[in-house]
């Protein structure tokens, strides 16, 4: 009889692992029982009934479920959505005799396999920015907001002197930013677009000023003249604001061979906050990023160059932003390392009453949880604050980073 029995709460598969091999599990049975003690839930949506119910059947075959409209059972002219539940090990299992039925289940088997390995085995890579590496997966990195620009909801006008821009990148990089990320065209709530011979104005003596950094440069851009003219200077990383919307830009970004940020966005700059609406506004976040990431891929993109963030402010309503913070996580299922910027959003303001220049705290509460939730990179403009209290919560976190 156990003298006392402990509760754990696990976060990642090598974290059980280790434990297991520090009780004398041999190799084989740590292989055999990790798959089991990784519980998850997938959500499919608009599956045929027929199929809905085979789903349910195989799943209970192998100690998993399937949760489904009871419709289903006696409608088959109705679709059903489902939540299917399992363990890694009993959804594998299932995998094989779901790739062999009909009723659109073998789509089904298809993307469970993709988001099973996604989420098993989480987006750890070295990002060559430039001539730069920067590690993921082993704690939060932070890029540091630099807009030259003189209408940007939070510094327009303070950096729009090169040589004042350049001074204040140095101080981002002195205060511990991993990357810097230079915009010459506000993309704010009901801005207007620029040419792009004025934002090439404003961005590349910035960008060639700071080919010395021993920071890595982002262009951060709507435009492949920009983006192709920005790592021309010297920028290593091309941040796509409002994502991946033309072949001519996907070629591009394959051709230059740079990691890329595809950002989601509802609508454009001048009109995506007049009455942003969703389904789901995490499912159709990810259906989006999953099209951009096969528009990239079909263009020569290597995958281990994509980014992906959830557009936090463009085209969302408060509550919208709210759900992205707190089901961050969902994103991980496309394989591909998080980007958030949430710093100083106008949702903030809007919680706490606080203007631009005061959002400090509501900006650091955001980054701590997405860290918590699985952000890989935070796009800030406070950097010193955010780094000191990320090294708070990646430590406590520790272990989560580790599986």
């Amino acid at each position: 009889m156990a003298k006392k029995l402990f509760l754990r709460s696990f976060t990642g598969p090598s974290v059980i692992a280790e434990e297991m091999k520090e009780i004398g599990v041999c190799e084989e049975g740590v292989d055999i029982m990790v798959p089991k003690s990784r519980h998850l839930v997938f959500f499919a949506r608009d599956l045929d009934p027929r199929g809905a119910n085979i789903l349910k059947q195989e799943m209970l075959a192998v100690g998993g479920d399937a949760a489904i409209s009871y419709h289903a059972v006696t409608d088959w002219t109705r679709e059903t959505d489902a939540h299917v539940i399992g363990t890694e090990r009993q959804l594998r299992i299932a995998l094989a005799k779901l790739r062999r039925q009909p009723f659109g289940l073998m789509e089904i088997a298809r993307e469970l396999e993709s988001g099973i390995d996604n989420l098993a085995n989480p987006a750890e890579r070295t990002l060559r920015i430039g001539r730069h590496d920067v590690e993921l997966g082993s704690g939060t990195r932070i890029m540091g907001v630099l807009n030259v620009t003189p209408d940007s909801f939070s510094d327009g006008g303070r950096f729009c002197d090169p040589d004042e821009a350049i001074e204040h990148a140095k101080t981002l990089a002195g205060q511990g930013a991993d990357i810097i990320d230079i915009g010459g065209e506000s993309t704010r709530p009901g801005a207007d677009p620029v040419s792009s011979d004025e934002e090439l104005g404003r961005v590349l003596p910035v960008i060639e000023g700071l080919r010395d950094l021993q920071v890595p440069v982002s262009i951060d851009t709507r435009k492949p003249e920009v983006a192709a003219r920005a790592v021309g200077a010297g920028a290593g990383m091309v941040n796509l604001v409002g994502g991946l919307r033309s072949d001519e830009m996907a070629e591009l970004v394959a051709e230059m061979g740079v990691p890329v940020v595809l950002m989601h966005m509802q609508g454009e700059p001048a009109s995506m906050q007049d009455d942003p609406s969703y389904r789901d506004v995490m499912d159709d976040i990810v259906d989006d990023l999953a099209s951009q990431m096969e528009r990239a891929a079909a263009s020569g993109v290597d995958a281990g160059n994509i980014i992906v963030d959830p557009g936090i402010g463009f085209g969302k309503s408060v509550d919208h932003n709210l759900a992205i913070l707190k089901r961050l996580g969902e994103l991980r299922i496309l394989g591909a390392p998080i980007i958030l910027g949430a710093s100083r959003k106008s949702f903030i303001g809007k919680l706490t009453g606080a203007e631009v220049g005061d959002r400090l705290e509501g900006s650091l509460a955001a980054a701590v949880l997405a860290t918590v939730e699985g952000a890989d990179i935070l796009r800030v403009h406070d950097v010193a604050e955010t780094k000191r209290a990320l090294a708070v919560a990646d430590a406590v976190l520790a272990r989560r980073r580790d599986g």
